[in-house]
């Protein structure tokens, strides 16, 4: 009796579940997992692998339906020429711009080669006609010179002014020398050096520049730039006693040289004539 006492009950022993069962619901969850994998990519990117694997079973999804054939066109109607529509061109995409609007937009020399020569002359500034320059080349130019004093050989006291530009009369730029100028007491320059420069900037109507009429006076060095041009008064390195004067028109890159572009009459196509005229569609003449 005692022995029996000592042995462990087999009433409190846990029984482990059958594997049977594990593995079905394994084969459950796994099964599941397939099936959702599989239909995301079937059902994915509009369908487009179902419709594949439909179209290798010959099954068509969605069968197309059967439209009617569109009756034969008549030859008739076919050769008639389609209805002309009005076109409206702009006259601003035709016309070449006018250079009188140019100085609203950009730094223009208001006057010709020819008039601003003229002008000087009434101005007392005896200026040569406007013709060829002697160089030979394709420039154009009128000029003024007065000497005062030499030497038999060479000016040591004088003015020169010098216009250039081209044949048409446009102004590629003015240039002045003056060797030796007189000058007063203050050492203003002289009237008949400083007429020169009062007279050249007063026809070019660039007020922003009159300023620098001061420091020519004064025989000081100036450099002044605005709006594409420029006005530069400075005394030679090579002589202490002679000074360089230049103003010039150069438009700076971007929108003022496409202005200048645009306003350059020589871009644009010249109009034809009234035989090539009327020979165009009227939308065009």
């Amino acid at each position: 009796m005692k022995a029996l006492a000592t042995q462990p009950s087999g009433l409190h022993m846990k029984t482990p579940p059958p594997r049977r069962k594990r593995r079905a619901a394994l084969w459950l969850m796994l099964t599941l997992s397939i099936s959702l994998v599989a239909g995301t990519v079937l059902l994915s990117n509009d369908m487009r692998h179902l419709r594949s694997l439909a179209a290798l079973s010959a099954y068509h999804l969605n069968p197309q339906v059967q439209q009617p054939e569109p009756p034969p066109l008549d030859p008739v109607e076919v050769a008639k020429p389609a209805p002309q529509l009005p076109v409206k061109i702009p006259p601003r995409l035709i016309e070449i711009p006018k250079s009188e609007f140019a100085g609203n937009f950009l730094r223009t020399w208001r006057k010709s080669g020819p008039d601003m020569c003229e002008t000087l002359r009434k101005a007392g500034i005896e200026m040569t006609k406007w013709r060829a320059s002697a160089m030979g080349s394709s420039a154009y130019e009128c000029s003024f010179q007065e000497v005062y004093k030499d030497d038999g050989e060479r000016p040591l006291s004088s003015v020169f002014l010098i216009i250039r530009g081209d044949r048409n009369g446009t102004i590629s730029n003015i240039r002045a020398k003056i060797v030796g100028p007189a000058t007063d007491s203050a050492g203003r320059l002289d009237p008949s050096f400083m007429r020169v420069f009062e007279a050249v900037l007063a026809q070019s109507h660039w007020l922003d520049f009159h300023d620098a009429l001061s420091a020519i006076e004064e025989l000081k060095d100036v450099r002044e730039e605005a709006f594409g041009a420029s006005v530069v008064f400075s005394r030679e390195f090579s002589s202490q006693n002679s000074f360089n004067f230049i103003m010039t028109i150069k438009a700076a890159p971007g929108p003022q040289m496409r202005t200048r572009a645009y306003f350059s009459t020589g871009r644009w196509m010249p109009a034809p004539d009234n035989e090539v005229s009327e020979a165009l569609p009227p939308i065009f003449r």
